[in-house]
């Protein structure tokens, strides 16, 4: 969302591709880091307004509409506020994002995310075009203009992307493996938000396929590629760990998702972040290809140190 003149207000206007659009489908799509639900309750909080005014989740937008985001202020977490330039031209960036830095506002984050960093740094509004979890480094696309991520959206959900990541799991992980299958809610957890692969589809599925192979075994990890054909929520972390390799620091796809819900509450002790082996996910998106007005995107993302350090590779590799 663009900038207004208060820095925690941040502002859109309504493209010609999204007249007619629910406002509440609209955000979801646009704005895929919260769920069509929890936009719907921003905006019944007031945290949405359009052209200047409280409005319903039902409102049809019409073209040149203003919608502003108002996040409630609060004390936001500390967060590693570094990032690499990868590429720099008028209409974009490509960036590596740290392991511990939100993409968008959401929740508590606000001044504390790459969006807004991004928007101090170059004193202009920016898109963040690709998501990241909060704690999954590397490479980040980010439009310099609306017209930039209007075209950037069209080609994420249009073309053939290639996007490859590097994670360290538990386990001696296979040389080749092929997850063709499904993604859906996990019943055997009470934490909502964690999913399940299996290769039979079952009730609330949606179709997931991931390449993975193996770089290195390194002891009881293994450092391993992982290329997403499908896009979905938390595919690669969830498949791994269904496929019994769960991935090194994470709290909800890791050794023990109890880490989860004691992280949300302040409780891990030093055992516990012992055995987590990192304070992140051991995820790392490292490279990012697609065509792009008629020409190709491409770029990658150096290993970090700290996954590099578990398996005993150089980083920046």
């Amino acid at each position: 969302m663009q900038s207004g003149s208060d820095q925690r207000i941040a502002e859109t206007l309504i493209e010609p591709e999204a007249h007619g659009l629910r406002l509440d489908f609209y955000l979801q799509r646009r704005f895929s880091y919260r769920s069509r639900t929890e936009w719907q309750k921003s905006i019944e909080d007031g945290e949405i307004l359009l052209n200047g005014r409280r409005t319903k989740s039902s409102r049809k937008l019409q073209t040149g509409e203003k919608i502003a985001f108002i996040p409630k202020p609060c004390e936001e977490p500390a967060v590693d506020r570094s990032f690499v330039l990868l590429e720099e031209n008028e209409e974009y960036l490509i960036v590596s994002k740290p392991g511990n830095l939100p993409c968008h506002p959401a929740g508590i984050f606000f001044r504390n995310t790459l969006w807004h960093i991004l928007r101090e740094h170059y004193n202009e509004t920016v898109h963040i075009a690709t998501r990241l979890d909060r704690e999954t480094s590397g490479v980040v696309l980010v439009a310099r203009t609306p017209e930039t991520a209007a075209a950037f959206t069209r080609a994420l959900t249009e073309t053939c992307v290639h996007k490859r990541y590097i994670a360290v799991v538990h386990g001696n992980f296979p040389a080749e493996l092929t997850a063709n299958g499904w993604l859906s809610p996990d019943p055997s957890t009470a934490i909502r938000k964690k999913r399940r692969f299996t290769f039979e589809q079952l009730p609330e599925s949606e179709r997931s396929e991931t390449s993975f192979r193996l770089i290195k075994r390194c002891g009881d990890l293994s450092m391993v590629e992982a290329v997403p054909r499908t896009g979905r929520l938390h595919q690669i972390r969830a498949t791994l760990f269904s496929l019994g390799y769960p991935m090194a620091g994470d709290k909800l796809y890791g050794i023990d998702d109890t880490f989860f819900t004691k992280f949300i509450d302040d409780r891990l002790t030093e055992d516990d972040r012992s055995r987590l082996l990192l304070p992140r996910q051991a995820l790392h998106a490292a490279e990012l290809r697609m065509p792009f007005r008629g020409g190709e995107l491409h770029a990658t993302a150096p290993l970090p140190a700290d996954i590099a350090s578990l398996c005993g590779e150089p980083a920046g590799k």
